[in-house]
C-alpha cells in the first residue's frame, strides 16, 4: 500500500535545455527542445497531460530557463486536467535545478523530465505506490529483460549488478527533507551518468572493483549512496513497464517513440 497521499503531490518537470543551440532543438527546427513534436504533440505537453491524469498529483511545476515556452503550449489547461501549472527557472543542470527547487517546494515531490514523451499515468501511480515506507528518496529502474522483451533492438546504457541489469526511468521521488543531501550527491553523479564505472568510483574503490567483477549488488550500491548522503535512506522501485525507460534524447529516440505510438494505433 502506498504511503503517498492521493492528490497531494507536486510534480517537478525538468525541462531545461540550451535553447535554440540545443542539438535536438536545431534538428527539429523548434526554439526549445521541450517543444519537439512527437506524433504532432509537443513532448512537454505529453508529459503534462500524463501528470494531469495522475490522481496523486495536485500541481505541476515546469523547471525551465524559458517560461514562455510553457505559455505557448496549446491546450495547456486541458492537458493538465485543470491542475495548476507553474514555472521555475532552471539552473545550469538538472541536479542544480532540483537543489534550487527544493528550497522553494517542500517534500514530498515527484520528479520527471520533459523528454519522457511516452509517460503514462499508470506508470506514475505504480511508481508512487511502490515507494518503500520510510524511504527518503526513490528512483525508478527497469530490468533489461523487461525493456528488451518489448523493444529488442533498443540501445540503452545498462547498469549491471548481481541482481540484474537496469535502465533508468526518469522517475524520482523525494519523500523527506533528507533527500536534499541526495540531490547534492546527484550533482556529482550527473556528469558521469553515461559512465557506470566512473559513477561507481564515487562510492569508493571497492565498489567500483566489485562492479567491474560483476559482484556488486544494487542494494549495496543504494545503501552506500545513502551513507554518502548523511544517512538518507534511498530506495529503488522496479518498473514493469518497458517504455518507462525511453526518453527523447536523440533523433533515433524520437523515431522509436513515434513508431511505438503508431503501432499502438493499429
Amino acid at each position: 500500500m502506498s504511503h503517498v497521499v492521493a492528490g497531494g503531490l507536486t510534480a517537478l518537470v525538468l525541462a531545461g535545455s540550451r535553447g535554440p543551440d540545443d542539438p535536438m532543438a536545431r534538428a527539429f527546427s523548434v526554439p526549445h527542445k521541450a517543444l519537439i513534436p512527437v506524433a504532432g504533440v509537443p513532448m512537454l505537453l505529453r508529459v503534462i497531460a500524463a501528470l494531469g491524469a495522475t490522481p496523486e498529483i495536485a500541481r505541476i511545476v515546469v523547471i525551465i530557463e524559458a517560461p514562455e515556452v510553457v505559455q505557448v503550449l496549446p491546450g495547456l489547461s486541458a492537458a493538465a486536467n485543470g491542475k495548476p501549472v507553474d514555472t521555475f527557472l532552471a539552473a545550469g543542470s538538472p541536479s542544480l535545478s532540483v537543489v534550487a527547487a527544493l528550497a522553494q517546494y517542500p517534500t514530498p515531490l515527484l520528479i520527471t523530465t520533459a523528454d519522457h514523451a511516452l509517460l503514462q499515468p499508470v506508470w506514475v501511480s505504480h511508481f508512487l505506490e511502490h515507494v518503500p515506507a520510510g524511504a527518503d528518496a526513490a528512483l525508478g529502474l527497469a530490468r533489461s529483460e523487461v525493456v528488451l522483451a518489448d523493444m529488442p533492438d533498443t540501445r540503452r546504457t545498462w547498469l549491471r549488478f548481481v541482481e540484474g541489469s537496469y535502465s533508468g526511468c526518469n522517475l524520482f521521488y523525494f519523500a523527506t527533507p533528507k533527500a536534499q543531501a541526495l540531490a547534492e550527491l546527484w550533482k556529482q553523479v550527473e556528469a558521469l551518468r553515461k559512465r557506470p564505472v566512473a559513477m561507481l568510483r564515487l562510492l569508493g574503490p571497492s565498489y567500483a572493483l566489485r562492479y567491474l567483477l560483476g559482484r556488486l549488488r544494487l542494494s549495496s550500491a543504494i545503501a552506500r549512496l545513502g551513507e554518502l548522503a548523511g544517512g538518507a535512506k534511498a530506495a529503488i522501485v522496479e518498473m514493469p513497464f518497458a517504455r518507462a525507460a525511453v526518453d527523447v534524447d536523440k533523433p533515433a529516440d524520437k523515431e522509436l517513440v513515434e513508431s511505438l505510438l503508431a503501432a499502438d494505433q493499429r
